[in-house]
This record gives structure tokens, sequence and C-alpha cells, in this order.
């Protein structure tokens, strides 16, 4: 039984995420995709962190709560269609982790600072959107940036890098520069920062 309002909260998001019908090959077990998103986003801010506020904590846990929920292709599919689904997806997240915040007994000071870390406002100017920010690209280049180049063009997955890097503050570069790529993975993240 979860003792803590911040434990509270993990187990919520957790449930809501286990609900996800799209799933992930994590060492021979099919886990749901956004289960497993939400505890390397946990697991990756405590190793970048010495002590992440709970604020910063549920907002990693939650970054992609219930996303499943509004599919990309309801969006056109083209770049505005594609910044509409992310800003939408920002708000529903905010919300939904707001409602679970509630739930457990947190403040709407707490609250309103979780909805502001999950919504990315003031990047590189607040700090805690920073950290997230530099989360997010973290838990990408370790778990999802292999798969993903190996689905795309060489030009697509360096512009890709080229925009995770200009996001990352230079301590997240260099946790990114310590993580282990395949010999190409490394190849293409050099020609994009080089």
């Amino acid at each position: 039984m979860p003792t803590t309002r911040l434990d509270q909260a993990f187990s919520i998001i957790d449930e809501l995420n286990a609900k996800d019908p799209n799933t992930e090959n994590v060492n021979g077990e099919f886990i749901a995709k956004e289960l497993i998103y939400g505890q390397r986003m946990s697991a990756t801010l405590s190793q970048f962190v010495k002590e992440p506020s709970e604020a910063l904590q549920i907002a990693a846990r939650a970054q992609h709560i219930c996303r499943w929920e509004i599919p990309r292709d309801q969006y056109p599919m083209d770049r505005i269609g594609y910044l509409k689904w992310r800003e939408e997806l920002k708000k529903f997240h905010a919300a939904k982790a707001s409602e679970i915040m509630l739930n457990v007994g947190y403040d709407q000071e707490t609250m309103d600072r979780v909805s502001f870390l999950i919504q990315k406002k003031k990047l590189k100017k607040d700090e805690g959107t920073q950290v997230l920010e530099d989360v997010i690209c973290l838990v990408f280049l370790e778990f999802y940036y292999a798969d993903f180049f190996e689905k795309h063009s060489s030009e697509k997955v360096i512009d890709i890098l080229q925009k995770t890097w200009r996001k990352m503050s230079k301590k997240g570069q260099e946790a990114a520069l310590k993580l282990s790529f395949s010999e190409n993975g490394l190849k293409l993240i050099q020609q994009a920062i080089g």
C-alpha cells in the first residue's frame, strides 16, 4: 500500500498507464508502452538530479499519462497538425496529473507547478522545465533512439538529433555523451553535433 502522497500519485499514474493498449517488448516481457516510459522517466530523473522536487518527480512520471487517448492520426499529418497535437497532449497530461494530485491531497501551488512543468513553459529559463526537458531527451536517446534511427533516413535522424541537442542544457548534453550507442548511432550523433 503506497504510504506517501508521492507514492500514491505514482501508483495511480502507473495504474492508468498500465491500461495503454500499445506494448513494448522489454527483455521478453510485453509491458504497456506508457507505463515503462513513465518508469524510465523517473529512473532517469533520479540519476540526473540528486534531490528532485516532488513536483518535478510527478511531472516526469506523468509526462505521457494516458497519451494513447489522443492519437496522432486525429490531427492533420503535417507540421501544423503535429504541433497542435503536441499542444493538446501537454494540456491533457497536465490536467490528468492535477486531477490525480488533487485526489491524493496536494495543494494548488504544487499542482500548478506540475502543470507548468508538463507544459514545458519557459524552457531554457526555468530550471525545473529545463531539467524535465533534459530527462525527456536522455530517455529518448537511451531507450528509443536506436529504433528511431533504424526507421528513418540519416537526414531526418540528424535533424531530430540537432533539435534534441538544442533543447538540452550543457549538463544534459554531457550526460547524453556518456550513454552507450551503437557504432552507427554514435556516428549520426557526432555528425549532428559536429
